[in-house]
């Protein structure tokens, strides 16, 4: 679908330079000489590459529509994450690294989506929040004021995070995936 290049806005997936972009931040500038533009921010989705561009407002740009799927987290094989898409069934096997550091987040069963574009992955969006077990979780020191004193806590994934001091081992708590911190106790 071609749109002009003023229609930009972020979130926008575009095919540009023989690739496909995420426009990030969009800026309309109207010069006091000269026609106006759309100062655009984009982000390869493929290998994260920035390019800031300007668009005319008779430019046109190829518009491309992301289709999304749910797929099932079965397990880690190696470097290899499984999943299974939930309508018909089939297997897909993605790199660790394409999801991230945040594949360490990634429970047996747990409901993922996947962005494909012409049946390949370009992206993957996890949950929100997680309930995970505290493993470890350092002691409380004695007279340490409530407002700064969060302690580091090791997660049952492996990763480590802040949290309250009330919080001891052997304690679920729910973690915000995308900024990898402590919201609170699960029930």
């Amino acid at each position: 679908m071609k749109i002009n290049g003023n229609q930009i806005t972020p979130g926008m997936v575009l095919e540009h330079q023989g690739g496909l972009w995420a426009a990030v931040k969009t800026n309309a500038v109207k010069p006091g000489k000269g026609g106006a533009f759309n100062q655009v921010e984009l982000k390869n989705l493929i290998d994260g590459r920035k390019l800031n561009e300007r668009f005319r407002a008779d430019e046109t740009v190829e518009r491309v529509r992301l289709e999304q799927k749910d797929f099932q987290f079965l397990y880690a094989e190696g470097d290899d994450l499984v999943f299974m898409d939930t309508s018909t069934y089939e297997q897909i096997t993605l790199a660790s690294d394409f999801v991230g550091e945040r594949a360490a987040f990634l429970q047996d069963g747990m409901q993922v989506t996947v962005e494909m574009h012409e049946e390949r992955p370009i992206g993957i969006k996890l949950p929100d929040q997680v309930t995970l077990e505290i493993v470890e979780a350092d002691p409380v020191v004695k007279g340490q004021t409530a407002a700064s004193s969060y302690k580091p806590a090791k997660l049952e994934n492996g990763l480590r995070v802040m949290v309250p001091p009330f919080i001891g081992s052997g304690e679920r708590i729910v973690v915000d995936t995308n900024e990898v911190t402590y919201l609170r106790r699960a029930d």
